[in-house]
């Protein structure tokens, strides 16, 4: 899958080579600075009243930025003033040049009133952080920081917060909160990965004039998670289909937490399928008989049974994990799962059950013409794969972009790790961040509704990748329609209305992007 233009993120590498290829291309590099300062300027005259601007310029071309947007707002009768960390004098290129164009004198940036100001600029350091903030650079962001605790708004920050890692969303030693972070060309992953999210505020993507052509060269390979990428296969029936041809889920149910399976059930069937069958325990059956009336249910006593019930052709995907249980007739099940050859989803128990075994799961999951999909959580994606987890040693610096990216290649699956920064990756390494979940919808169940939206998608027909991002999606965009207060099972019945306005945010071109 080529992520479109209008979704894709750059990593600050690549942000690095589309400025190549623009100067490359005839663009000077001073044009590029004097626009992004333009546009960092325009961003803040509209969002706040004119008030005395402290702006805070580091020793690379994120200060060459400030320049710019300090000069550009004295121009427009603003009160501003300049800090710099380190020597002025030692700027080289298109930095040095803006701020030889600055003639309003500098202070050290260790001496400016950066309580007081009305206003700080942060252009301390990029999204291209190489490293921990040390030394007086630390004592400047904590600085800031402490203005953003004592209740002083009012911080902007050119490109990313300084200590914001670009890639990872990762804080490099210290990073302060911003109420507004312009970014240019395009945004890059730590702008959506969590914590940077929340401390870049606003973000608003500018154009300062790299072309297009310059991203087609770069082609990068992770994007936006939105409706432009798959609302494709998001059709209503057509007066032709029945309920076999909308696709058919069999869906792996457990004897005590017979709800999971059932939530899983439903949200199969409001995404799309004609039919989500239930595979229970004969003990249980009359339980999910009588609650769930339009699921039919087919008693399994062990995985035999199930894979017996698998060799119906009319299948057309299956889901396993959703309260299973940790036990040996659980990973019996996941087995038959992946040997019947449909589209398959493997959550909650069906991944613990394979604690610290990621290879023996990316072996019964082999090559096959489709990808499973596995929707962990960071709880059950640390068991899986311990070495990959958020923290653990070897994987300190890693990014949730690069953890997920790492675990699909290993298992040859498209890996759904979950949360506020939910990630979607491919085995091929293609790569998208959903930003969609309100955070209410942090609440039992909700996970297994999403295997069963999951479901739902591969039944019908859609590819791995695509199903795992559009459920992201719609139960993010399900949930907000809810409100807080949300319950798992209020998420199916408003699957239909998300889909509707995936297919209207498509058709209106909206990338699901910044401002």
């Amino acid at each position: 899958m080529r992520v479109p233009s209008r979704s894709a993120l750059l990593t600050t590498a690549e942000m690095g080579e589309a400025d190549r290829l623009a100067i490359a291309g005839g663009v000077p590099g001073i044009d590029l600075m004097e626009a992004a300062g333009r546009a960092a300027a325009r961003a803040i005259q509209r969002r706040f009243p004119p008030v005395p601007v402290l702006v805070l310029c580091g020793p690379g071309n994120n200060g060459g930025d400030g320049f710019v947007v300090a000069r550009l707002l004295r121009a427009a009768g603003w009160p501003v003033s300049v800090g710099t960390l380190g020597d002025p004098g030692r700027l080289r290129g298109d930095a040095a040049l803006a701020a030889t164009r600055w003639d309003g004198g500098t202070r050290p940036a260790a001496a400016a009133p950066i309580g007081a100001a009305g206003l700080v600029v942060d252009a301390l350091f990029g999204a291209g952080l190489s490293r921990d903030l040390s030394g007086e650079a630390l004592a400047l962001v904590a600085a800031l920081r402490g203005r953003a605790g004592a209740g002083r708004p009012g911080v902007v920050a050119i490109d990313t917060p300084s200590g914001v890692d670009g890639d990872t969303g990762l804080v490099r030693g210290a990073a302060a909160p911003a109420d507004l972070t312009v970014a240019f060309f395009r945004a890059k992953p730590g702008h959506l990965l969590l914590p940077g999210r929340e401390l870049c505020g606003e973000t608003v993507v500018a154009d300062i004039g790299i072309p297009d052509s310059a991203l087609e060269a770069i082609a990068p390979a992770q994007g936006r998670n939105g409706p432009a990428l798959w609302a494709e296969w998001l059709r209503p029936p057509g007066p032709g289909d029945h309920k076999y041809t909308r696709g058919h889920a069999a869906i792996a149910g457990g004897a005590a937490m017979t709800g999971a399976a059932r939530l899983a059930a439903a949200a199969a069937r409001r995404a799309g399928a004609g039919l989500a069958t239930l595979a229970v325990p004969p003990a249980a059956a009359a339980i999910y008989r009588a609650a769930a009336p339009g699921a039919p249910v087919v008693e399994c006593a062990g995985a035999a049974a199930f894979r017996a019930m698998l060799a119906d052709r009319r299948l057309t995907a299956v889901l396993a994990g959703p309260g299973l249980g940790v036990e040996p007739r659980t990973r019996a099940i996941v087995e038959a799962a992946l040997g019947a050859g449909r589209p398959a989803v493997l959550d909650a128990d069906a991944l613990t059950v394979f604690a610290g075994e990621a290879g023996a799961l990316a072996a019964l999951a082999g090559p096959r013409r489709a990808p499973p999909v596995v929707t962990p959580h960071e709880g059950e994606f640390a068991r899986l794969f311990p070495d990959l987890a958020a923290g653990a040693p070897g994987a300190s610096r890693l990014g949730k972009l690069d953890r997920a990216r790492a675990a699909a290649a290993r298992l040859g699956a498209v890996v759904l790790l979950k949360g506020a920064d939910t990630v979607i990756a491919a085995p091929d390494g293609t790569a998208l961040i959903d930003a969609n979940a309100p955070p209410w919808l942090a609440t039992g169940g909700t996970g297994d509704v999403l295997a069963g939206t999951v479901a739902g998608l591969l039944a019908r027909g859609t590819p791995a990748f695509e199903a795992a991002a559009a459920a992201a999606w719609l139960c993010g965009t399900a949930a907000r329609l809810a409100g807080p207060g949300l319950l798992a099972e209020d998420l199916p019945p408003l699957l239909p209305r998300a889909a509707e306005r995936a297919r209207e945010a498509a058709a209106a071109g909206r990338a699901g992007g910044f401002a």
